[in-house]
């Protein structure tokens, strides 16, 4: 449960989701189903998502227009990585509110009450902070550790 309100307090949404899981072979465990989804999504098989085919992931094709950099009406994996590292990056920022590289306690209670539930145990180095780095490693432990 504490994955879920990881992801949730970082608003890793489907967007996001779907993007890492479809460009990065380091994908974190429990994420494959994004790159299921995004696989079957692609119904014509050409490693690239349409418009048409974006309709399966409803964010995916909400956010259609902002991911297709390029504007050729598909979306490529690098698009997809591209969008999901500025959506992390816009997260992190309203999180990190005073931009110093590391969220507090105080910094999470405001901006997102389910990440301050669970900072105490993302805190692993125990030093009052939550980094990029805390974070992802929680993120990438098997579920039920």
């Amino acid at each position: 449960m504490r994955y879920l309100a990881i992801l949730t307090a970082l608003g890793l949404g489907s967007v996001a989701l779907v993007a890492a899981a479809a460009g990065e072979g380091d994908a974190p465990q429990g994420h494959h189903h994004g790159a299921e989804r995004l696989h079957a999504a692609d119904t014509n098989g050409d490693g690239l998502i349409s418009r048409e085919e974006a309709v399966a992931l409803p964010m995916l094709a909400k956010h259609f227009d902002q991911i297709d950099t390029d504007h050729d009406g598909q979306l490529s994996k690098a698009e997809l990585r591209a969008s999901a590292q500025q959506h992390r990056a816009a997260q992190w920022k309203k999180l990190d509110t005073d931009g110093d590289g590391k969220v507090s306690k105080a910094e999470a209670q405001a901006n997102a009450p389910r990440l301050a539930a669970q900072f105490d145990a993302l805190d692993t180095d125990h030093d009052g902070f939550l980094t990029p780095a805390e974070l992802k490693a929680a993120h990438r432990k098997p579920r039920g550790q």
